[in-house]
């Protein structure tokens, strides 16, 4: 179906959605889902209509609405972990409904489930790819020197692959990093990584929710188009002062959250830090003394509820790296990190219309300092952004939720940028120009249901982007390459615009009880790009505006599945095929060196890509034993004019098998059992097949692009938790894990070993030598809370 007929479908659905309904009197009851203990807004609390289809879930701040004829009803709230809640309802005027859920009790010797009409969610909505993670879903799977990780944990989800082993870096569905959205409350975080990319910047202490759309991502969100994974903080317990925490063989952590004033206004603050500079500073060598590494992160949160119909909110994260090293030659050092602020304001018009309007700001700094005798160098690179947003949640009958809304984003890049000093001599170039640009989008997104068995979810997001000077053009010498003129755009001279329509539409078929059929079709663009070297997200990647050189990408992706529920939905499995066509992809030429200060874009190429492929997925939600079997088969390829003499090659984490199975076992009331294994298809590579000699030179001569693979990875991680007795006001526990239980070597990297001296053997010897990084690790942290 061509794009303009896709647009003109979902804008009549849109349109007719909203034609009146039947005369009869109408009422509205609406509310907030609680946690009964914490006082915390439940995000996707299932609220319906006892022995119907009809329901809605909260938002993102645990409202809901539901639009009823005159009548009395039974209404039902479900969550998985809570107890159901049922209330009956006598409707005859506009009800307010708000709602504490209670956590279920963990029944040992028997579980009982009860079926009910809401907990299908998978098989009604018409949502594809989301996958909402629990929190102590998480606690309870394998870790690594004792770091709970939430993007580690959706690297084992279907159609979602990691990048090198250990690192937090995630690519979904032949997408490259840089196409995921991460958003903490709203703020981008940009790298989502500490120590080089093994652990990533969530303290899963300081998360209540964390919701991921891998395709049908709604018209709300943009700027990618791969994914978007939205996480939102604590809000902190409006009910009591409490605490929890852990030390662990790495880093320690502490969280502190509590009422200002009970049921008005309550915090979270929480921080985190590891201390492998004081482990290792008793065995320093006195000449490297004050050399170390550590990272650190803060969270904190604080809002106040006016009213039912007026809150207000106020978060901010800090994160930094440390790495430095001193001796009597040089000192070095490199900081970088990310700083969010948000700032949201929930106000409900009326029963039927909220509204949450944020103002945020988000920084990311790479820094790289060296003195050495007299020689001064200072590299600096960042993106910082100023963002203002307004949504619309309308719920015009309880067979519509209509979402609208606009954003503008002001984007500063630092390219980046080199000084030094030299004795007497500086260098501190005055041609190095920050870079700005506009973005901004306007959405419109209706869920509507057009019979009990047929649902349509649409969607269209309108969006801008602008780049404005300065900015730095440059002509070339074909055959020289050596630049022969250049022109300066400063500051405020509009250089490159961009428009785009990205329609979404999302149908689902209901069949019989217990199973649907589910299509979808998005469009999406991206209009900032990260430039790597390298094989996955390092702090000096640099991210870089969409301009009149560097075209935006574009994301096309269709998706069809089936879902059914078993053992009254116990089990939930699913089948999804895709497709994913992706345009203005960009790398690196090859052969490419960097340079101090130079126009990046001089040494991009693009071109194009595609990746297909089946995902199956079974997951046991209820139940002594929990977890969940993701397979993916997949191809993912790319195709530049640049390389590989114009071919189709493989991308690099075109990996054909990916399996992943977690689960979590309750022992008893005291112990719990986790386990995860781990299976892929090796990262595609290029491998050096000859060198030779031209005037002296040693020149290498490459295989074609990515034909070679490492050796497959797999993995097994097993986990021990015990939760001990409640004393007063104080527990504890212990985790145990033990990371790559039966020792595999899986390769990080190859590199070629050369035997003999070039210029006097001419028979020299090459030997490719695989290199591993993380042999069996075993864990333990002491876990507490007050």
């Amino acid at each position: 179906m061509k794009v303009r007929s896709m647009i003109i479908l979902i804008l009549a659905f849109i349109l007719l959605s909203q034609i009146k309904m039947s005369a009869q009197q109408k009422f509205t009851i609406s509310g907030y889902v609680k946690d009964a203990a914490s006082g915390e807004n439940m995000i996707g609390t299932i609220a319906g209509i006892k022995t119907t289809t009809t329901g809605t879930a909260t938002n993102n701040y645990g409202f809901y609405s539901i639009t009823l004829p005159e009548g009395d009803y039974t209404l039902t709230f479900s969550y998985l972990g809570y107890s159901t809640f049922d209330t009956t309802v006598f409707l005859h005027a506009d009800e307010r409904v708000n709602v504490n859920l209670e956590v279920e009790m963990k029944q040992i010797e028997e579980v009982i489930v009860s079926a009910t009409d809401t907990k299908d969610a998978n098989v009604r909505s018409a949502q594809m790819g989301k996958f909402d993670l629990q929190m102590d879903k998480i606690r309870d799977l394998p870790v690594i020197f004792g770091e709970q990780d939430i993007l580690k944990t959706i690297q084992l989800l279907p159609g979602v692959q990691s990048g090198n082993e250990g690192t937090t870096g995630f690519y979904v569905r032949g997408g490259g990093a840089d196409q995921n959205l991460l958003l903490l409350d709203e703020a981008t975080v940009y790298n989502a990584s500490h120590l080089f990319g093994f652990f990533s910047v969530f303290n899963s202490d300081a998360i209540l929710n964390a919701t991921l759309y891998k395709e049908g991502m709604p018209a709300m969100y943009g700027g990618r188009i791969s994914s978007v994974l939205d996480i939102s903080m604590k809000e902190g317990n409006n009910q009591n002062f409490h605490g929890t925490g852990g030390i662990g063989i790495i880093s320690s952590r502490l969280t502190l959250e509590g009422p200002v004033a009970k049921n008005k206004c309550s915090f979270m603050v929480s921080g985190r830090r590891t201390y492998f500079d004081v482990l290792v500073k008793p065995f320093l060598n006195p000449e490297v003394k004050g050399s170390g590494y550590f990272f650190y992160d803060l969270n904190a949160k604080i809002n106040y509820r006016f009213s039912d119909k007026d809150r207000l909110f106020l978060s901010g994260y800090f994160g930094r790296d440390v790495f430095s090293y001193h001796n009597n030659q040089i000192d070095l050092s490199i900081p970088w990190g990310n700083a969010t602020t948000t700032l949201r304001w929930n106000h409900l018009f009326s029963n039927k219309l909220f509204m949450n309007a944020s103002a945020i700001y988000n920084a990311y700094n790479f820094q790289l300092k060296a003195n050495q005798n007299v020689f001064e160098f200072d590299l600096f690179s960042g993106i910082h952004d100023f963002n203002a947003k307004m949504d619309f949640d309308y719920f015009p009958s309880v067979k519509h939720h209509v979402q609208y809304g606009a954003n503008y984003i002001y984007h500063i890049f630092q390219p980046q940028s080199i000084s030094g000093k030299s004795g007497e001599t500086h260098f501190d170039p005055t041609g190095i120009l920050k870079k700005f640009a506009h973005e901004g989008a306007i959405y419109l997104q209706d869920e509507w249901d057009i019979s009990d068995k047929f649902q349509l979810s649409g969607g269209l997001r309108f969006s801008l982007f602008n780049q404005v000077g300065p900015y730095i053009l440059r002509t070339f010498d074909p055959f020289t390459l050596a630049p022969i003129d250049s022109t300066v755009y400063r500051s405020g001279e509009h250089v490159s615009t961009y428009t785009g329509l990205e329609p979404r539409l999302l149908a689902r078929y209901f069949i019989g009880n217990t199973s649907s059929i589910k299509g979808s079709f998005t469009i999406t663009n991206q209009y900032i790009h990260l430039v790597s070297n390298n094989g996955t997200t390092l702090p000096t990647d640099i991210w870089v505006p969409s301009s009149l050189v560097v075209k935006p990408q574009k994301g096309y992706q269709y998706s069809l599945g089936y879902f059914r529920n078993f053992k009254e939905n116990i089990f939930e499995t699913s089948i999804e095929i895709y497709y994913k066509k992706l345009q203005n992809q960009i790398e690196f030429r090859e052969g490419y060196t960097p340079t101090p200060n130079e126009e990046l874009e001089e040494n991009f190429i693009f071109g194009k890509g595609d990746s297909y492929g089946a995902e199956f997925y079974i997951n046991k939600k209820s139940g002594l034993l929990t977890g969940w079997i993701s397979y993916t088969l997949s191809y993912t390829n790319r195709k530049f004019p640049d390389l590989n003499h114009g071919n189709s090659f493989p991308y690099r984490y075109d990996r054909r098998h990916n399996l992943s199975i977690a689960g979590s076992y309750q022992l008893n009331e005291k112990w719990s059992l986790g386990a995860e294994f781990i299976y892929s298809t090796g990262i595609a590579y290029t491998l050096p097949e000859s060198k030779y000699f031209i005037e002296g030179n040693v020149i290498t001569q490459y295989g074609t692009t990515n034909s070679y693979r490492l050796a497959s990875y797999n993995r097994l991680d097993v986990s021990a938790n015990y939760e001990g007795k409640k004393r007063e006001k104080f527990q504890s526990g212990w985790s145990f894990s033990i990371y790559n239980l039966y020792n595999r070597k899986n390769p990080y990297f190859i590199y070629n070993e050369y035997s003999g001296v070039f210029l006097q053997d001419p028979k020299v010897e090459v030997q490719a030598k695989q290199v591993s990084l993380f042999p069996i690790i075993p864990s333990v942290t002491w876990n507490f809370k007050f």
